[in-house]
């Protein structure tokens, strides 16, 4: 397994997932799991969360699924938009 330590994310980054969280928006997301796969989903992000110095993302998935995403893990992140 590789190294897993924290690496923090930039505040641009931090404070695009929070505008989204405020603004309800969907985000299309992909990042690497806990089993190092890569996942894409649209998610819509509700919260940000720190515990055990990591980031988290937690998210709900269209099915209503949960979801906690390390920030650090997530490689691409954007807003969905009806245009």
């Amino acid at each position: 397994m590789s190294d897993d330590k924290y690496i923090p994310v930039s505040c641009a980054h931090h404070s695009e997932y929070e505008l989204a969280i405020m603004h309800r928006q969907l985000l299309n997301i992909t990042w690497q799991d806990e089993q190092e796969k890569t996942q894409h989903a649209s998610l819509m992000p509700y919260d940000l969360l720190t515990e055990q110095n990591c980031e988290y993302l937690l998210a709900k998935d269209s099915s209503g699924e949960n979801k906690k995403i390390r920030l650090d893990k997530i490689i691409e992140a954007y807003p969905i938009t009806n245009e």
